[in-house]
């Protein structure tokens, strides 16, 4: 995501072979469950790259003293495969070998994407006890070994993002005090926890154009407030990034970074567990994905997994919920899948939130990870398998297999 969105080159994440068919057919349902409006069909055909042959459909990332899996993108031009554990960053080609490793991280990195355009990986980074929340740039070409420093091997640089602090940071019942990393509070504006998910794509509403990079919030679990109905992506322009760049030392955590945020939009979906965990755009139905951990909130449908339509341009209007009236750019969710008609909520059942890509052509990667002991040490074990898009309800994917 990863990149994700495949617009400026062919391919994405973790591991696929394929019958040829798939490589030019759109999937039967597809037209029927979730057809892109008028005209998206040529879009979306010069949008998809060949796809080199041979890929596999599984793709194993390894297993590692960490947390999760996280988030996963693939480089298929040049046949490597990257993956968060949320305290590393794992390089791997194709088959799965290890090719080397960035580690130290003390915070929580989170979903990734490479960036077609100048070929490093972008993620989300955590250190909320430090109020610091920052974009990780990994010059993944550099990374050659296993047991790479993030802070002294120049590998990783970081990007901080102002417009996260002050949302988290946020004193909502003016008392004067911020209650800090909980959700068992009113604090936290739109119940911000931070970000996870990332992905570069178009801006929303166009068909192409210059990439942006979206990042979506976390979001608190929290079941007695209803101004957290909302995921909220925030669009930064990295091409000049470079001036903000620096490396991040962990014990003093910079705070360079963009004043401004390009745009800031909302979607409501109803509260979710943290968030968006996964955020991808995809070139061929034109959606970005987002893929939670269910809400817990009465009155919500609560799906696991989301679609914008990003052929609608963002409406401005009130977001809902909040304790002053408040208006905002208003993100539309794909007119297709489950529907909740109390609510208006669209979405779907489907796991994701642990790493997730679109090849361009209707197949996608996605992350599994579980916990395994290795010889007495438990790990977090990764892999990635490929899905093909349906439009089906309720699971819009059906698995490929070999």
């Amino acid at each position: 995501m990863r990149g994700k969105h495949r617009t400026a080159r062919a391919a994405v994440v973790a591991g696929i072979t394929v019958p040829a068919l798939l490589l030019t057919a759109a999937p039967a349902a597809f037209a029927a469950a979730d057809a892109p409006a008028a005209g998206a069909s040529a879009a979306r055909a010069s949008a998809a790259k060949p796809v080199p042959p041979g890929l596999p459909t599984h793709i194993e990332g390894g297993a590692w003293p960490t947390s999760h899996v996280q988030g996963v993108t693939v480089d298929t031009e040049r046949g490597y495969v990257y993956w968060s554990f949320t305290q590393m960053l794992v390089k791997t080609d194709l088959d799965g070998n290890v090719i080397g490793t960035v580690e130290g991280l003390t915070g929580h990195l989170g979903d990734i994407d490479l960036n077609d355009r100048d070929g490093r990986v972008y993620g989300s980074l955590e250190y909320k006890a430090e109020e610091a929340f920052y974009i990780a740039v990994f010059d993944v070409d550099e990374i050659d070994r296993v047991g790479m420093n993030a802070e002294t091997d120049g590998v990783m640089t970081a990007v901080h993002l102002d417009e996260v602090v002050e949302d988290f940071t946020a004193d909502m019942n003016g008392d004067g005090v911020f209650d800090g990393d909980t959700a068992d509070t009113p604090d936290h504006r739109y119940g911000c926890s931070g970000i996870d998910g990332v992905s570069f794509g178009p801006e929303f509403g166009k068909r192409g154009g210059r990439q942006k990079l979206m990042v979506a919030y976390g979001v608190y679990s929290n079941t007695g407030r209803a101004d957290n109905d909302h995921q909220v992506i925030l669009e930064y322009d990295v091409r000049k990034w470079h001036r903000y760049e620096r490396p991040l030392s962990q014990a003093d955590p910079h705070r360079s970074g963009p004043e401004h945020v390009g745009g800031k939009f909302f979607a409501y979906t109803g509260n979710t567990t943290y968030g968006v965990q996964n955020l991808q755009y995809d070139p061929y139905t034109r959606n970005w994905v987002m893929a939670v951990y269910k809400g817990k909130k009465e009155g919500f449908p609560n799906y696991s997994f989301f679609t914008v339509d990003g052929s609608e341009k963002p409406v401005r209007g009130e977001i809902r919920g909040q304790a002053k009236p408040e208006k905002g750019e208003l993100l539309t969710l794909r007119d297709a899948g489950l529907n909740d008609p109390a609510t208006g909520v669209r979405g779907w059942e489907f796991h994701g939130n642990y790493g997730f890509d679109a090849l361009g052509d209707g197949r996608y990667y996605v992350a599994e990870g579980r916990a395994v002991d290795d010889d007495g040490v438990r790990k977090q074990e990764g892999e990635a398998y490929l899905w093909r898009w349906t439009g089906e309800t309720p699971a819009p994917f059906e698995r490929v297999e070999d």
